[in-house]
């Protein structure tokens, strides 16, 4: 059984049908991503599959639970986490008080604890920084503390949107080395990413939208293969 398998996802915004009836799946260990050009519905279908946009058609399902109608938190608790596009830290509020929020609903203090030294071995830079407002990192800081308040909920899958978005090149490795390395650990991945070959360099299987459409689905390796992949989104 597929931890997440969606089918026929609509989601509109007033009159514009953003995603048109999408079918894919994610499987307990895999990576996967969503590529295609801006405005394909790539980041819309993410934040569906979040419940941060309601679905007008199609259903959810989530580790053989019907998710379509849940809110939020719901899903959160249930073990479906979200790194959205832009970070979204709170800038006011420290490091370290910004990982605590990620286990807001969690009240067992010993695995927070272990889960906290977890994501500091992970990102030593948040370490040293676990004291200073989130506000004041640096770009590629605060999609390291994003990603890491992310974990601090002990995601069972995690959709990340965007993760090299504003990033210089130094900062993109990095953050993709941490991503492949939390893959390795056993996290189930659905990843965004407008660097195509990135992504599916990172994943086991890839979908390509173009206009809310799901147009190609296949291994990673052999959708970096296809001509017609890499003439439109690989620059070759």
């Amino acid at each position: 059984m597929s931890l997440l398998q969606v089918q026929g996802l609509a989601v509109h915004y007033g009159g514009i049908r953003a995603v048109k009836g999408i079918d894919l799946s994610v499987q307990e260990g895999e990576v996967v991503c969503l590529i295609g050009a801006n405005g394909a519905g790539k980041t819309t279908s993410l934040r569906a599959l979040a419940g941060l946009l309601p679905s007008a058609a199609g259903s959810i399902h989530y580790a053989g639970t019907d998710i379509t109608a849940l809110p939020v938190h719901q899903r959160a608790r249930l073990g479906l986490a979200l790194v959205p596009e832009g970070r979204g830290v709170f800038p006011r509020l420290t490091v370290e008080e910004n990982l605590r929020m990620g286990a807001y609903w969690r009240n067992d203090r010993p695995g927070i604890a272990t889960d906290l030294e977890r994501v500091y071995e992970l990102f030593p830079r948040l370490r040293e920084r676990h004291a200073q407002r989130g506000g004041t990192l640096s770009g590629g800081e605060q999609q390291m503390l994003s990603l890491a308040r992310a974990l601090m909920s002990r995601p069972r899958l995690l959709l990340l949107d965007e993760p090299s978005m504003g990033l210089a090149p130094l900062a993109v490795r990095k953050i993709f080395d941490t991503i492949r390395l939390i893959a390795e650990q056993g996290m189930t991945l659905l990843l965004v990413e407008q660097n195509a070959r990135l992504a599916l360099e990172t994943s086991h299987r890839g979908y390509v939208l173009e206009g809310g459409r799901i147009v190609h689905r296949d291994t990673a390796a052999a959708l970096l293969a296809s001509p017609k992949v890499r003439e439109a989104y690989l620059g070759a």
